[in-house]
């Protein structure tokens, strides 16, 4: 799958938890949703990007929730 790809999808989902009126529960969702949905694969290959700095087009929550919630996701 294409970086570019993966960035769309999660920012998607990032849009989505954007929404609730409690940012913890947004960040934590977000990951539990990466972590339900997502292969590991696909969150392996997220967490890669954004930790050689290539998710520049990261939607702020989902680099958040990653951070948050890194033990979850690998």
């Amino acid at each position: 799958m294409q970086d570019s790809h993966l960035i769309r999808m999660g920012n998607q989902i990032a849009i989505f938890f954007e929404s609730f009126p409690d940012q913890q529960e947004a960040l934590r969702e977000l990951a539990l949703h990466l972590k339900k949905f997502w292969p590991p694969q696909m969150r392996r290959a997220l967490l890669s990007l954004l930790d050689t700095g290539q998710g520049e087009q990261a939607h702020r929550l989902l680099v958040s929730a990653v951070q948050m919630h890194r033990d979850l996701l690998e």
